[in-house]
């Protein structure tokens, strides 16, 4: 492209004009000034590794950052714009000297000719101009918006987790809030006191207590929190789009401030966008919340369905997305305030205007001075009328650009936390060292002495003791407050308590982005016992696993992130309770092959377990955590008592080869997740016709009738100023004008036309208010409606629907094509729909003048249809293919915040940040040639429309018609040709919006379960109802092997039943098919006489309870986890919780974050059980309930399990002794056949 860095290489470019090559980059970085546009790979100007590197580099505000990195574009667009501006106002101009030369009978008709040619020049030029400005424009959203993208996740990188509650502060900062909130509402600011006592005082105190509650920028009174996941999805999907926008239309800045010169509303309009900045701020917040609420609850549908709670929780984000809507319609309302009082000024200007010209000069209003005005004064209102607009979005890019900030400022981790006299160690050290979790000052460890050499040391302690934070605290996670440290700046490999996977394939998850090596990795997967699960997948390592490792077992998860970190060049190794979903034959697989095996040899590895006995004899040392404080244990200090009962528990199965119990299913897929779709050709007419029904049929016909009735009174007010001006040739008291019959001579009294046309100004823009209103009514309409009904289809899709469907891809359906739904789709509709009626009846309005012109309206419409067609079908493939690219960039925002510590631990952020690069850039990609193409159309459309209104102007000029009827009819035609363009852009940028309704129309269409035709009696399943499987067989998908095969048999009512069996076994399909999530294809499965493939899904998951061994939980309080149905008072909710947790000291009132991040995994566990306990269904099910807690608190639950439960029939999966010892009745699978069953 021109003015490209001539520093950069000129290699691997395509040549203009040939066939594109996706392994070319674009002719832009090579073209000569006339060679424009195709579709290659991103030029070097738009690839966002270079863009990225050059951009944090720069210092200063995001702003200043901003300006700097696309100065020379917006320099550029400055005078692009100028030129554009001066070429618009030379037309009223040249039509005046057009109309005067036509007027005078003595001037040759050639002097006529020459000016319509210069009208023509002028028009080729701007529309060159406009050529130029998009691709600049374009070039600069682009780019910044990819800045502020890399720069977003860049932050994510590296800020501190600070999570959403300070336990802490919570009390001091709420009363805080309130006292704040008390003194905003209703008493005067500080220092009112002091000036309270004369009258001026008192003013000024009134003057500064209005301006604190109309002026100042609202502020969240939770400013000092971390962001939550909803608010980085806003930022990076609407905030940076609103910021880069701006850079889109900066040209706007250049050519409307010529009307701020004539906009005497502007202050009348401040308070009004003050008030509106404010709520603008509060739905801003709103939308966070919701997008906080969607994305909690996506994540969590499996377990909200298995519990019948979804559509509790639907109704929690409906309520969050009422809100938004009502904030909506609010600053809807104040826009069309601005909007219409604008636009009522700007229509009385020319009213105005030829008063003083009619009135004060007493000069007549001639055809030569009317129309040309008129031409002027539209472009002139067009460009006041975009000022309302303009100011707003500049509003809401300063609300952008705030939020923006405020993240960037958000805390960095520190990575280089060693106190200087600790510094030269090189083992990890701490004396006397306390932290607090980031964002609070409790301290979470306190006083910690401790230093791990190389060999293994084991930390233990009950549950919430403080384990994990310890770790944390060794990755410098934690806030440093006092004592000295020595923590790794380098690589450590760090094994989550809950697994974090990637959706790629097994290697691709062990390696980790180190490099290949054969025989060490194959070591690793025999030290992590994985080679045998291995040989039971179709693709071997090589199987993808999905999203966050969809297509893995508990155990196999936490064995794949074992053999990550174990894998890698690391010589630190912090493992967090990875033996907790294994059987015990596994688990001393890896304790001896790879705890203590030569891969670990020379490394410092400390490892969190509560099963001690297994790794106590070849442990170099010992610590236990009480109650976030540390001691040394003595070997010696573990009680023969205490190791008997621990070997016990890890006894549960010795025949099973050192597999682990738990499976999905016996058979793996070749991809767990499928490729996103999308539609090929032009949108269907259906969905058009899914959001016309969205938004009431009666609403779109009351729109449709008043942009009739506003194209008319447009059409008569330009019919209204020929007759004015054609009335001066005819100088008689009366005017015979068919309506205007009954007039006065203008010469003889002119006060009347000036009446009639400021009349017709008035009913204009109460008619545009009108208007305003009915499309704020349909959007809210369609946008509730829509939004209710695709989350009705996401909450009952199929089971399957989530195996397939990664949660960044479904995310981008219900934040970014939303957004459409809810930003300006109605008006484009409403354009689209004004521009037909005004497309038809300039053919009307002309073809009454010169017939002959209806020839060449088809003719040209004809041309622009052709035109139009060509650039259509790319077009919308670009833009599918630029919604689709997008499902990765959110993919990759969700993954880095569930996995940012994992990343940050094994210290590669810079392949992360690349893979984010390489993503926009596929994702930038195709909106950058999506807009190439869009002025590859713009050009010719406009270059054909100057042509247009030349040949026009030519055939009025050689026909007879009045001066009078050339101006009206040139105006018309150039109207017409104006809204033959303008209509093939909207419906063009109407069929790319769409292309968002498409996709959530496709989830109005997701295969849903069946409910289940069945309603049971209220008091079923009862106590004394067997479980009864009848040659039960179960498949997950038509193409895949049976996981259960003709099994039967008859579980007793009331019987605790253990669920045997090893990995791939069916225990896992067994357990939740009685929750008729997979249903048998053949075969039958009862409970209490009845079908469950028959009953109502809903009353059965009410009435069965499935526990998993990751219990999911939600920003609320324990009473709204324990209970969010209010089903039980708020007394039995406390018993309970006292019963199951009674060592935690929680109260119902407890805070838990979302996901329940501010509890361990064993906390977590204990509020699952509760939940189980305080449901008492008659059937329960537990999968690996206890798998996270120490055994002291086990055996103590398992009895309060047994006594509370003690008539229900529960099912239970479990690999430690505790969790099944007593069982009466037991279950063996292997291979998804039944090989066992009965009583111990």
């Amino acid at each position: 492209m021109p003015l490209r860095d001539p520093n950069l290489s000129a290699a691997e470019i395509s040549p203009a004009f040939e066939k594109p090559d996706h392994l070319l980059r674009s002719p832009e970085d090579n073209l000569t000034l006339w060679q424009f546009m195709n579709v290659w790979k991103l030029s070097f100007e738009f690839q966002h590794r270079l863009l990225h590197e050059k951009f944090r580099a720069l210092g200063g505000s995001v702003v200043r950052r901003l300006l700097s990195a696309n100065g020379l574009d917006l320099l550029i667009l400055s005078n692009l714009g100028i030129v554009e501006a001066l070429s618009r106002f030379a037309e009223p101009v040249l039509l005046q000297q057009l109309l005067r030369a036509m007027e005078d009978v003595s001037a040759p008709r050639s002097r006529a000719v020459i000016f319509a040619v210069l009208s023509l020049l002028v028009r080729l030029i701007a529309c060159q101009s406009s050529v130029f400005s998009l691709w600049f424009s374009r070039r600069s959203y682009e780019r910044s918006r990819g800045e502020m993208i890399t720069m977003l996740y860049e932050k994510t990188l590296s800020r501190k987790i600070i999570g959403e509650l300070a336990p802490s502060d919570k009390q001091h900062s709420s009363g805080g809030n309130l006292d704040g909130d008390a003194q905003d509402s209703n008493t005067l600011p500080d220092g009112a006191e002091a000036c309270s006592k004369s009258a001026r005082g008192r003013i000024r105190n009134l003057v500064r207590y209005l301006g604190q509650k109309f002026w100042k920028p609202s502020t969240d009174e939770n400013t000092k929190q971390g962001a939550s996941v909803g608010k980085i999805y806003n930022l990076m999907r609407n905030d940076v789009y609103e910021v880069a926008q701006r850079f889109w239309e900066f040209q706007s800045l250049i050519r409307v401030p010529l009307s701020l010169v004539l906009s005497v509303v502007l202050s009348v309009n401040a308070l009004t966008t003050r008030i509106l900045l404010r709520y603008e701020r509060k739905r801003r917040g709103v939308t966070d919340q919701k997008l906080k609420n969607v994305t909690q609850y996506v994540g969590a549908i499996r377990h909200l369905r298995w519990y019948g709670w979804q559509d509790f929780w639907q109704e929690q984000i409906m309520q969050a997305r009422q809100q938004e809507l009502r904030l909506f319609v609010v600053t809807g309302l104040l826009r069309i305030l601005i909007n219409v009082s604008n636009y009522l000024a700007s229509d009385l200007f020319p009213v105005a205007a030829f008063f003083a010209y009619t009135i004060l000069t007493g000069k007549p209003l001639r055809i030569d001075i009317a129309f040309p005005a008129l031409q002027l004064f539209r472009m002139l209102e067009n460009s006041l009328r975009e000022v309302p607009g303009l100011i707003t979005v500049l509003l809401n890019a300063k609300i952008a650009v705030d939020r923006i900030e405020e993240f960037m400022k958000e805390p960095d981790k520190d990575d280089a936390m060693v106190s200087s006299s600790l510094r030269g160690r090189r083992q990890i050290r701490l004396q006397h060292a306390s932290f607090a979790w980031p964002g609070t000052s409790h301290q979470v460890l306190r006083n910690i002495s401790l230093e791990f050499p190389a060999g293994l040391t084991v930390i233990c302690g009950k549950v919430a003791a403080g384990k994990t934070a310890l770790l944390q605290a060794l990755l410098g996670e934690l806030e440093w407050q006092e004592g000295d440290i020595i923590l790794p700046n380098d690589t450590v490999g760090y094994c989550a308590q809950t697994p974090w996977l990637q959706s790629m394939s097994i290697r691709e998850n062990i390696l980790f982005t180190s490099p290949f090596e054969e025989e060490r990795y194959r070591r690793v997967l025999e030290a992590c016992a994985l080679t045998q699960d291995l040989a039971a997948f179709k693709d071997g390592d090589m199987t993808n696993i999905g999203e966050n490792g969809t297509g893995l077992s508990g155990g196999q998860k936490a064995r794949v992130a074992l053999a990550r970190a174990v894998y890698s060049p690391a010589k630190i190794l912090l493992l967090d309770d990875p033996l907790s979903a294994l059987d015990h034959q596994t688990a001393e697989t890896i304790v001896r092959r790879c705890l203590c095996g030569p891969l670990t040899e020379g490394r410092t590895v400390v490892l969190v377990t509560h099963r001690t006995a297994l790794c106590q004899h070849v442990a170099k040392q010992m610590v236990e955590v009480v109650e976030g404080e540390a001691r040394f244990l003595d070997k010696s200090e573990v009680t023969l008592m205490d190791l008997s009962k621990v070997v016990s528990s890890d006894s549960t199965d010795k025949t099973e080869n050192g597999q682990q119990d738990e499976a999905e299913d016996a058979a793996v897929p070749d991809k767990f997740m499928e490729d996103e779709k999308r539609a090929h050709g032009g949108v269907k007419a259906a969905v058009y016709w899914q959001y016309v029904k969205a938004g009431k049929l009666r609403w779109w016909a009351i729109l449709i009738a008043i942009l009739a009735i506003h194209r008319l009174i447009e059409v008569g007010e330009t019919w209204f100023l020929k007759a004015w001006g054609e009335a001066y040739s005819r100088p008689q008291e009366r005017v015979a004008s068919g309506l205007l019959d009954g007039l006065p001579s203008p010469e003889v009294n002119v006060r009347p036309w000036l009446l009639g046309f400021f009349l017709l100004a008035i009913v204009e823009a109460a008619v545009f208010m009108i208007l305003q209103c009915f499309m704020i009514v349909i959007t809210y309409t369609a946008g509730r409606r829509m939004f209710k009904h695709v989350m009705d289809r996401v909450s009952h899709a199929t089971f399957r629907y989530y195996d397939v469907t990664p949660v960044g891809r479904l995310m981008n359906r219900l934040t970014s094509d939303i957004g459409t739904v809810d930003g300006n789709i109605t008006g484009q509709f409403e354009d689209a729909a004004f521009l037909a009626i005004a497309w038809i009846s300039s053919i009307v309005v002309i073809a009454s003048v010169t017939p002959v012109f209806l020839v060449f309206s088809f003719s040209l419409t004809a041309l622009f249809v052709l035109i139009f067609r060509r650039f259509l079908p790319t077009s919308q493939s670009l833009r599918r293919l630029e919604m689709v690219s997008l499902s990765p960039l959110m993919s990759n925002f969700g993954a880095l915040l569930e996995g940012l510590t994992t990343v940050r631990a094994f210290r590669v952020q810079r392949s992360f940040q690349d893979r984010l690069i390489a993503v926009t850039d596929a994702f930038q990609g195709m909106d950058h040639f999506y807009w190439s193409l869009q002025a590859w159309l713009m050009y010719r459309f406009d270059a054909l429309s100057a042509c247009s209104t030349f040949l026009l102007t030519l055939l009025a000029l050689y026909t007879d018609v009045s001066p009078g009827l050339t101006a009206f009819v040139l105006l018309a035609a150039s109207g017409f040709v104006r809204y033959t363009h303008a209509l093939c852009k909207r419906y063009g940028q109407l069929q790319m919006d769409f292309v968002s309704v498409e996709r959530v129309v496709e989830l109005l269409n997701l295969e849903q379960e069946p409910p289940g035709p069945v309603e049971p009696p209220a008091w079923w399943p009862s106590y004394d109802g067997d479980i009864v499987f009848e040659n039960v067989t179960i498949r997950y998908a038509p193409h895949l092997e049976p996981s259960l095969s003709d099994i039967s048999f008859r579980i007793p009512a009331g019987s605790t039943t253990a669920l045997l069996g090893r990995t791939g076994s069916g225990k896992s399909t067994l357990a939740l098919s009685l929750l008729a999530i997979m249903k048998p294809e053949s075969g039958r499965i009862s409970i209490d006489g009845v079908d469950v493939a028959t009953v109502n899904t809903q009353a059965l998951r009410s009435r069965v309870t499935f526990l998993a061994q990751e219990p999911t939980l939600f920003p609320g309080t324990l009473r709204t986890n324990l209970d969010p149905l209010s089903q039980h008072s708020r007394d039995e909710c406390a018993e309970v919780l006292h019963r199951v947790a009674a060592s935690q000291n929680w109260t119902l009132d407890t805070e838990v974050e979302a996901g329940g991040k501010n509890l361990s995994q064993g906390q977590r566990q204990l509020v699952g059980l509760a939940r189980a306990v305080l449901r008492r269904s008659s059937v329960v099910i537990l999968d690996e309930a206890t798998a996270s807690i120490d055994l002291e608190t086990a055996v103590d639950v398992q009895r309060i399990l047994r006594e509370e439960l003690r008539q229900s029939t529960v099912l239970t999966i479990a690999h430690r002794l505790e969790a099944v010892e007593g069982a009466d009745f037991y279950v063996r699978l292997d291979g998804g056949r039944l090989v066992g069953c009965g009583r111990p």
